[in-house]
């Protein structure tokens, strides 16, 4: 299983100059992929711009987004922006996809929150549409540069709800499995997707992603608190599950890449609470004796 290193974009202190040494450091490290996350209604860096940072810093790491909301941004734009990103890292992005849970984002970019399953089953065909090179319709030709794969980069889609298990067979390539998921409710899911995957004669597997923050050292316990606060406080039952869950110990970490390994994860993120260097410093030297 391979170990991927979220970037703390959504730190409210993280500069420029922190996400490129955290892109650099990650490069010549043990990660699979560098990680970034959305929100709308936030001060987090936009996730596609930071991985256009991170594609033209490195050569080797995976690009992955874990998640985009495709339904709170319009599908064309978003399918060039994607292609041109996979174009532009040599076919290295990983575009994971999922719809949330915050109503506050749909009402900042005008997009109908209780429509968003609707409306993202209404994106994916047509991505994969325009990232072949085909025009959008008679009338509108091609949109954006042909992405390196024929159907487009790799698409992962997350969620929790059983429709995730027959969009995944259609239009994806995996399981982006959402972060804080219970490791039993999680294998019920992947079984759903195995079992849809099959019945729409797919050939091989799907990919299986994995994801979880982290905290570690001295001030790790701290860091953990004010991250899930700041970005979970509008909801203190949910804060309450994933600080509860949530490993902040070296033995914890361990204990969730093994668990995650034992499950049938193909790659897992690990996500940072604060972008304090020391961080990724102590994470890598666990992935180095998890590979």
């Amino acid at each position: 299983m391979r170990i991927a290193i979220g970037l703390p974009s959504r730190v409210a202190s993280a500069s420029g100059d922190v996400m490129l040494e955290w892109i650099a450091r990650a490069e010549r490290g043990p990660f699979s992929s560098v990680v970034v996350t959305d929100r709308v209604v936030s001060q987090a860096l936009e996730p596609m711009t930071v991985l256009a940072l991170a594609a033209g810093a490195t050569k080797r790491i995976r690009l992955m987004t874990s998640i985009v909301l495709a339904p709170t941004r319009e599908t064309t734009l978003f399918a060039r922006e994607a292609a041109t990103l996979d174009v532009l890292s040599g076919g290295r992005l990983t575009l994971g996809i999922g719809i949330g849970v915050r109503k506050n984002d749909y009402q900042a970019t005008g997009f109908d929150f209780h429509r968003r399953g609707r409306r993202v089953e209404e994106q994916l065909p047509l991505l994969r549409r325009l990232w072949s090179g085909a025009h959008l319709s008679s009338e509108v030709g091609a949109i954006g540069p042909r992405s390196t794969r024929p159907n487009g980069p790799e698409l992962l889609i997350g969620g929790y709800v059983p429709a995730i298990a027959r969009r995944i067979a259609k239009w994806g390539d995996g399981y982006m499995a959402p972060g804080g998921g219970e490791p039993e409710a999680l294998v019920v899911m992947w079984q759903r997707i195995e079992s849809a995957w099959k019945e729409e004669g797919r050939a091989g597997r799907p990919r299986w992603v994995g994801a979880s923050y982290y905290a570690l050292g001295p001030s790790g316990a701290d860091y953990a608190k004010r991250y899930i606060a700041a970005n979970y406080g509008y909801n203190p039952e949910l804060a309450a599950r994933r600080l509860a869950t949530l490993p902040a110990s070296r033995e914890a970490v361990e204990a969730s890449i093994k668990r995650q390994a034992d499950m049938g994860v193909d790659e897992f993120i690990l996500r940072p609470c604060a972008d304090d260097l020391d961080q990724m410093d102590r994470l890598a030297e666990i992935a180095v004796r998890a590979a």
